[in-house]
């Protein structure tokens, strides 16, 4: 029987971070431990349904549901948000944690304040990855062409100076680079199948626990309609959803075509009015219980999110992959490389061009047998409650 302990989690406002990670925080709160969550306000009842404690503290980054465009287009645009929110966050967060220090930091990829509050306390801290992990040669193959360029400029410079002088000052002597991208311990919350270089992964450091979805009754629930013979569900998750175009070439494929019934998830972004008229076999919604309708849908038309690729995988659904930005490409390049879907480009997503993918899917045995194949294989790596015993099992002991 492990003691109970005082793990402190810490992420950033965005659902692709927060999602993944709360059935195993609630599984470790049914085990006894108390658990603080640090978070921004606007997740706050989230993480309180699952028994944690929300630790506040006010983030700089755009919050969900803002613009990508807020974003900025450029790998510095990308990355200088996060190195400027944890300088201002780090104070707030030695405060809120003043004379509470946990015995075990848990850290989406994201919190850069973890690692550092973990080593100013001297604890243990593992990282809970909600998307692909650094394999033998990453940084080779990927990290160093992309930072060739940047690297180069006085802008990028004064990146990695502000990063390096910030982790020094808190007595930390390891480079940028490995401190954000190399964590000492890593559970990784998707499923191995989506980790590409799977068999280049050092285990020792990342161990793969898939899917970790829980119940999700409180997210509502979803009837497929009478008369349904297929259901396909679009959506391009919380953050990438201002395609009203893409949108309108959704409600051509499927709209009227015969048995079909579309779920059309469009975000806060898009107004239903710029879709024009919509069929009555499509179902025009800001939000829906994804996990809910993919549990009874034929096929998923998806930005190829980390959450939504595994969420795909694990209800058997075959996918069309949309991918908008960020890890979304390398998760549609995934699978399709599984072959449980098919990768189109954004302006290459005609009604036709989809109406002739989602036919051929969804009546594919090939692509049926190899996602009960993937589904097999994640229901071996353990989700939820392996997840939990080996977060216990790096707890100091007391």
């Amino acid at each position: 029987m492990t003691t109970p302990a005082h793990i402190a989690m810490f992420s950033i406002a965005a659902h692709g971070h927060v999602n993944p990670s709360l059935d195993v925080i609630r599984e470790l709160v049914a085990r006894g431990h108390r658990v603080t969550y640090a978070i921004p306000p606007v997740f706050a009842e989230k993480v309180a349904a699952t028994g944690a404690e929300p630790k506040l503290w006010n983030s700089t980054l755009p919050g969900p549901g803002a613009d990508p465009e807020e974003w900025g287009s450029t790998l510095l645009d990308n990355v200088e948000p996060f190195l400027a929110d944890a300088i201002q966050a780090l104070p707030q967060l030695i405060e809120a944690y003043e004379g509470d220090e946990p015995d075990l930091v848990l850290h989406d990829i994201t919190s850069y304040p973890a690692r550092v509050l973990a080593h100013r306390w001297g604890v243990p801290a593992v990282s809970l990855s909600p998307n692909l992990v650094a394999w033998e040669g990453y940084e080779e193959e990927v990290a160093e062409p992309m930072w060739a360029e940047p690297k180069k400029t006085e802008r990028g410079q004064a990146y990695y100076a502000r990063f390096q002088g910030w982790l020094e000052e808190n007595g930390i002597t390891l480079h940028p680079d490995p401190f954000a991208g190399r964590p000492d311990r890593s559970i990784v919350l998707i499923p191995k199948a989506l980790q590409p270089h799977a068999d280049r992964v050092d285990e020792r450091v990342h161990s793969f626990v898939g899917a970790c979805q829980g119940d999700r009754g409180a997210e509502g629930e979803w009837q497929r309609p009478a008369g349904a013979d297929k259901v396909v569900l679009v959506s391009l998750g919380s953050a990438f959803t201002k395609q009203p175009g893409f949108y309108r070439e959704c409600v051509k494929a499927f709209g009227d075509l015969p048995g079909w019934h579309l779920v059309l998830q469009i975000g806060a972004s898009v107004d239903p009015a710029e879709l024009g008229d919509v069929p009555a076999n499509v179902e025009v919604t800001s939000w829906v219980p994804q996990l809910a309708v993919l549990r009874q849908a034929d096929l998923f038309v998806t930005h190829a999110g980390a959450g939504g690729s595994q969420e795909g995988l694990a209800t058997g659904t075959p996918m069309i992959a949309v991918p908008q930005a960020v890890d979304q490409f390398g998760n549609a390049d995934m699978l399709q490389a599984l072959g449980v879907a098919r990768r189109v480009p954004t302006e290459e997503a005609t009604a036709e061009t989809l109406r002739d993918l989602a036919l051929a899917l969804v009546d594919d045995p090939e692509v049926a047998r190899r996602l009960k194949d993937i589904q097999a294989g994640m229901a071996e790596e353990g989700g939820t409650r392996r997840a939990a015993d080996l977060i216990e099992a790096e707890l100091p002991a007391r």
